[in-house]
């Protein structure tokens, strides 16, 4: 029986999600993430949030399509890299608003904003793992994979112990049968608290795998446990599903972990490979 490989398995998820993505961002139309990006960027005069949506649905669509092609032909790789380099600068570059981090944390990412926002360096990364084939050696390239899974973790993870984030999280997470039971047992800010341990604890042993290859499975799993939980939320979460946009902004918010799915995955693949 033949298995289906890293890549084909992270393409996969990324084709998946990107066209998720295309089809909910085209239906919603008007929408404020867009809307400050627009603003950011000084288009206010000559563009509006919904043809910034249809660009936005555009970027996903072309994306997923390329993701499609190079499953079948290596030799469009480069154009989905491209692809994957526009649609993931784009938003990036707006971390340079102010309106993305919350000053009074000391710089933490502005939840629904921020947070949103930085979880396209896991696009990055996979942009970067296609082009740097021969450039980067295979440490180089692990490293490239995990810096989006270790960034999301570590910034999101430390906002669990504050008290905008504990609350902030407090509707998803009771929804979910998965995790709603902590509620029963520990307060709003203790289960916050323990969700941003198991967050760093996670993180931590992804970076010491890079060194102790003993680590790497338990690593993987404490990490991907966090993506895939997050992706049960899509279906226990009232605010993440609409019959009218298939995703809510919320929904697109928790999609986007899926990215972090295909950078582990990449991780992994290229974990074999080393002796």
């Amino acid at each position: 029986m033949k298995f289906i490989s890293e890549k084909q398995l992270s393409f996969s998820l990324l084709a998946l999600s990107s066209l998720l993505m295309a089809i909910s961002t085209l239906l919603l139309g008007k929408d404020l993430s867009i809307e400050r990006v627009i603003g950011f960027y000084f288009f206010d005069n000559v563009s509006n949030a919904n043809n910034g949506s249809v660009l936005a649905a555009c970027a996903f669509l072309v994306v997923a399509a390329l993701v499609f092609f190079s499953l079948r032909d290596d030799k469009y790789e480069r154009f989905l890299a491209y692809a994957l380099l526009l649609t993931s600068f784009v938003p990036l570059i707006t971390l340079f608003d102010s309106n993305r981090w919350i000053e009074s944390l000391g710089g933490f990412p502005a939840i629904g904003s921020g947070q949103g926002i930085i979880k396209y360096f896991a696009l990055l990364a996979i942009a970067i793992h296609l082009l740097s084939k021969g450039v980067l050696n295979l440490s180089q390239q692990k490293i490239v994979q995990l810096f989006p899974v270790v960034l999301v973790l570590l910034w999101i993870g430390g906002m669990k112990f504050t008290e905008i984030e504990a609350k902030g999280i407090e509707d998803i997470v009771v929804s979910s049968p998965l995790m709603g039971w902590m509620y029963q047992l520990w307060s709003l800010q203790m289960t916050s608290n323990i969700i941003g341990v198991y967050d760093l604890v996670a993180l931590t042993l992804l970076i010491l795998s890079l060194r102790y290859r003993v680590l790497l499975l338990p690593g993987l799993l404490m990490a991907g446990a966090v993506m895939i939980t997050t992706q049960t939320f899509l279906f226990t979460w009232q605010g993440a599903l609409s019959s009218e946009s298939v995703l809510t902004s919320g929904g697109q918010f928790l999609i986007k972990d899926v990215w972090f799915i295909a950078n582990l995955t990449l991780y992994y693949g290229l974990s074999k490979q080393t002796k």
